[in-house]
């Protein structure tokens, strides 16, 4: 778990950890350099419980590099994700774990999630229409994230150019190298809250980062590699998708805030004749006039999208993503399900790393 500045939620956020039904692990700690207090409330909790080990930054790391440095901290065979700010159901670990014991095809497990406010209330549910999302969008990230080390190690872990979507890279390249499954149900609550390092961050840093996500996820629909975007220099002054706005304003909004990005999305939004950038003004205007009934409406095409992807909701063994079938039993798309590989082959041999040593019962976060 790396941790920079997350003192209101810290203590429930390792107390989720130290609370699990399966107790048997160790919990590796990164203190990215805080400076809230975070540092000293770790080194007490360290202090309570010998399943901590805490590591200490003196510089900031960034999200990315913490993430990267804590996980390759972690030396079980089995690693699971947690992040500063959220909580974890008690039976998320021993759930995760039971679908890795039962099949060792399986080199990830994720699960679907709450959504919870600032103040801890749940503002949305799971939501089992994110298993039908496209290939190239996972339908979890860093929080409900368990896999077995040796596919991390495969892939080479977190890369510090996809800096504030390292999550969601690491998971597509694990996808085209493994077996993912999704646990249908929340093991997992994800805070909307206003200490996310994508808005405490500089601002065009994190609309930039962004923006190469969208572009990256673009090329993966079309069955092509994003590699080249990484490495790619641009202007620092080049317009982003209009769906950075949507997508930075969305933490606001469940956080029970009101996002202002209406003016931002203007001046450097890429903006044309379309459908995204029709939706991104309406949106950005909306919620900076009226979140509260902003958020209603989207509670309402949320309401809307879990009675067509119902069943899926009460299924309670894992599924497999991408999914060969779409939630309504419909066959997905022809390429969908390769469209992941094809783009990453060539990047990544069929062989694995070097193999760890065998599997100890005791497993890392």
């Amino acid at each position: 778990m790396p941790v920079h500045n997350a003192l209101p939620y810290l203590d429930a956020a390792v107390e989720s950890i130290l609370c699990q039904t399966l107790n048997d692990f160790e919990f590796v700690i990164l203190d990215d350099a805080s400076t809230d207090g975070s540092t000293e409330r770790l080194r007490q909790w360290a202090a309570r419980d010998a399943r901590i080990r805490l590591l200490e930054e003196k510089q900031n790391l960034g999200p990315a590099r913490s993430s990267e440095r804590v996980a390759r901290a972690a030396s079980a065979a089995v690693v699971a994700r947690m992040d500063a700010d959220d909580i974890s159901y008690p039976h998320r670990l021993a759930d995760q774990l039971n679908v890795l014991d039962r099949d060792p095809g399986v080199g990830v497990v994720g699960g679907l999630f709450d959504i919870i406010n600032s103040e801890g209330r749940v503002v949305r549910g799971p939501e089992a229409w994110r298993l039908q999302q496209r290939a190239s969008v996972p339908p979890f990230g860093n929080g409900p994230l368990t896999y077995r080390r040796e596919i991390f190690e495969q892939v080479g872990g977190y890369r510090e150019e996809c800096e504030f979507w390292e999550d969601n890279d690491l998971i597509l390249r694990m996808a085209a190298v493994t077996t993912i499954m999704v646990l249908p149900y929340s093991v997992y609550q994800v805070r909307q809250a206003r200490v996310s390092n994508r808005l405490l961050s500089e601002q065009h840093r994190v609309e930039r980062a962004v923006d190469l996500m969208y572009r990256a996820r673009a090329r993966l629909d079309q069955g092509q590699s994003y590699e080249d975007l990484l490495h790619s220099a641009l202007p620092g002054d080049r317009k982003v998708s209009p769906q950075v706005f949507i997508s930075l304003g969305s933490i606001v909004l469940w956080a029970g805030g009101r996002p202002r990005l209406f003016k931002r999305l203007l001046a450097r939004g890429a903006l044309g004749f379309d459908r995204r950038s029709l939706a991104a003004l309406v949106w950005t205007a909306w919620g900076s006039v009226e979140p509260h009934s902003l958020r209603a409406f989207i509670r309402l095409l949320l309401l809307g999208r879990k009675v067509r992807t119902g069943h899926v909701a009460q299924t309670s063994g894992p599924i497999p993503w991408p999914a060969p079938r779409n939630a309504v039993g419909r066959p997905a798309a022809p390429m969908q399900r390769r469209q992941v590989h094809r783009a990453f082959s060539g990047t990544y041999g069929a062989e694995t790393a070097e193999a760890l040593s065998p599997a100890a019962r005791r497993h890392s976060k």
